[in-house]
């Protein structure tokens, strides 16, 4: 893989995690445009690292905003660390349960394997971006009418929760686009459903990252005897988060300044257009 394409995937990564487009449906495409395969294990180690580094870009974004709603007081401590300890217990619960009974019931008890292949197909991405869309232009277009008055508290934080459990298998079903628009669905001021959503992505994204490097230890162990350069790819992977970081602040800019703005909505038009190119290479044989 050639440190372009590094550079490039890092800007679509750390871009698309962190507006509400998803960056699984964006890389995924990506790299197939590239002649990339998604599922290989050095592709693997890049997105742990693209990752990281959208991760670092979330907490330097939001650190002052948290630290003067999150940690203002012991109460404010307490009270945002028992509603993100809830929707992170119901995201695991949701997410984990929904795989299950798709690989039992819809794949016939196919292998995880299997079914990560099956997330990452073309088609399957396309729909999952054309529900986000539909969710978040319904979300906007009535967050307009709404004046954001509901604080977030155990009803609020589980339903969020749940909604990020059913983003979990869904390559291209957005988890910033859906749980913010949960937000906004329930009555939540925009600017506290946006940290709220973020400060999950945190908690999240360690367990994602350590998922992935899991994934990664277990191909090296199949493809050893290929000779498989880990070492060889962390320093281009490095370079890549630091690029993921960057893209990632500049995409959280964006984000926000439309969200305050009354222009969420529009972020659900671009992913059903994206929907429609997505189906379109998915039919072209991509």
């Amino acid at each position: 893989m050639t440190l372009l394409k590094i550079l490039l995937l890092a800007v679509v990564q750390g871009g698309a995690e962190l507006l509400p487009v998803s960056s699984s449906a964006h890389v995924i495409v990506a790299a197939k445009l590239m002649g990339l395969d998604p599922t290989t294990p050095e592709m693997t180690l890049l997105l742990v690292m693209l990752h990281t580094g959208t991760m670092f870009a979330v907490i330097f974004y939001f650190w002052k905003s948290w630290r003067e709603s999150f940690f203002g007081s012991g109460k404010l401590f307490r009270d945002a660390a028992g509603q993100i300890a809830l929707a992170t217990v119901l995201t695991g619960v949701v997410g984990i349960a929904l795989k299950t009974a798709i690989e039992r019931y819809a794949f016939g008890n196919a292998s995880h394997a299997e079914i990560e292949l099956l997330f990452g197909n073309l088609g399957l991405v396309a729909g999952a971006l054309a529900a986000v869309g539909f969710l978040i232009v319904y979300a906007g277009l009535k967050g307009i009418r709404s004046r954001g008055t509901t604080a977030i508290g155990a009803r609020e934080s589980s339903w969020i929760g749940a909604v990020q459990g059913f983003c979990l298998p869904f390559r291209g079903f957005s988890r910033s686009g859906a749980t913010i628009s949960t937000g906004l669905l329930l009555g939540i001021d925009r600017t506290k459903v946006e940290q709220f959503s973020f400060a999950l992505a945190v908690v999240l994204t360690p367990l994602v990252i350590a998922r992935e490097v899991l994934r990664l230890l277990k191909s090296q162990a199949a493809t050893s005897a290929h000779g498989l350069n880990l070492v060889g790819l962390f320093f281009p992977s490095l370079l890549g988060m630091v690029f993921s970081c960057i893209s990632g602040i500049l995409a959280l800019r964006w984000l926000s300044a439309w969200l305050e703005r009354g222009r969420w909505q529009f972020f659900g038009v671009y992913c059903l257009c994206a929907s429609l190119v997505v189906f379109l290479l998915y039919r072209g044989g991509f």
